[in-house]
């Protein structure tokens, strides 16, 4: 498969994007071994960079990040092409083909996000970092095997109607969509914060929640009012 060199260009500058990223879910605890993964649709293309299979993050850089098609297929000839892609490929594939907006897909087992969606419990909206992050609260997504596309139809079922960014699929961990990597990136690491925060919060009882008036202005001044250059929520 031949591309453009503008083409060329943002495959490259996703392969370098991806491929730091990963090192964020590090920094912040995450993720542990070789799980999780990051990937991005590349502007202007019909294709997403992810990270290789089993590969210690120690080891992931721009060349071994690997391009594929949105049906989830490798590209051949192109740079990582020799590995295999993340066991979550065929997820992040129907996420991109169903849900046009969204340019990032990031997936963790973090522990404390990763606890509710053990209990199959959303997170409710009760501090007003969740009110602006993900509008509400962060739903449950129903429980899928991995191998297939199964995890993906469950997100989108989940995410294409809901404000949330972050999805906690049963039993599994969290996956969180953005505009591109970096979005859904920070998604992650504000779904992690909020759900160790809340967590703290049932230790001292019920938590109250936030009135959906009060939810909804808050979202709206975090999207498009906080911030150098607000531009408003994902969708």
């Amino acid at each position: 498969m031949s591309f453009t060199e503008s083409q060329e260009a943002a495959i490259a500058a996703s392969r370098e994007k991806v491929a730091a990223l990963h090192n964020e879910l590090v920094r912040y605890g995450l993720v542990v071994w070789t799980a999780g993964n990051v990937s991005e649709r590349v502007p202007g293309t019909q294709h997403f960079v992810i990270k290789p299979s089993g590969v210690d993050y120690d080891e992931l850089a721009p060349e071994n990040m690997i391009l594929c098609d949105l049906d989830g297929l490798v590209v051949p000839g192109t740079p990582g092409s020799d590995r295999s892609p993340s066991s979550d490929t065929a997820a992040h594939a129907y996420v991109y083909r169903a849900l046009q907006h969204v340019g990032g897909v990031v997936h963790t087992h973090s522990p404390y996000a990763t606890a509710w969606a053990a209990r199959q419990e959303p997170i409710p909206c009760v501090i007003t970092a969740m009110a602006d992050e993900f509008g509400g609260e962060i739903p449950v997504g129903p429980f899928a095997i991995i191998g297939d596309d199964s995890i993906g139809r469950g997100i989108v079922a989940t995410l294409e109607h809901h404000r949330s960014r972050a999805v906690l699929m049963a039993n599994h961990g969290v996956f969180t969509i953005g505009k591109d990597a970096r979005d859904a990136v920070k998604a992650a690491v504000m779904c992690e914060d909020v759900a160790r925060t809340v967590h703290f919060a049932r230790q001292l009882g019920t938590p109250v929640p936030i009135d959906p008036a009060a939810i909804d202005k808050l979202y709206d001044r975090y999207q498009n009012v906080y911030g150098q250059e607000p531009q408003g929520g994902l969708k």
